[in-house]
């Protein structure tokens, strides 16, 4: 801590010109509250959010319900991604999980569809990447 503490001192000599230890503490508390405003739930939810989505998979399974905007069958995803139905199975579960798909039973027949925080993300994902990349 002390060594970030004077770093964080030297900073703040460059950009105010120069620094006492009150400019260290005030800013060191402002950081704090940042830090607190966080919570530890709301970090563990997004980090659950987007550890699902590091699976190309799932990601995979995200993107085409995003882009159906409508519900799709199991074996309508199923035929999109080449893993086996308990893997496909697994998948959509960790989705649904971290609340980017919602599914439904449909007689004998299972239907999922993306979320507004699947839609959300995806959008700006989208936005994120330039076409030249």
């Amino acid at each position: 801590m002390a060594q970030s503490t004077e770093r964080l001192r030297r900073y703040l000599e460059d950009e105010l010109g120069e620094c006492r230890s009150e400019d260290v503490e005030r800013r060191l508390d402002e950081l704090g509250t940042l830090e607190a405003a966080l919570g530890t739930a709301q970090v563990g939810a997004e980090l659950d959010v987007l550890s699902a989505l590091s699976n190309e998979t799932r990601y995979t399974l995200v993107r085409v319900l995003v882009g159906a905007r409508e519900e799709l069958c199991v074996c309508e995803l199923h035929a999109v991604v080449d893993v086996t139905e308990s893997g496909l199975s697994h998948a959509l579960s960790a989705l649904v999980d971290a609340g980017l798909v919602e599914g439904r039973k449909d007689g004998r027949w299972k239907k999922y569809r993306a979320t507004n925080r699947a839609v959300a993300l995806v959008t700006v994902l989208d936005g994120s990447v330039s076409p030249d990349e």
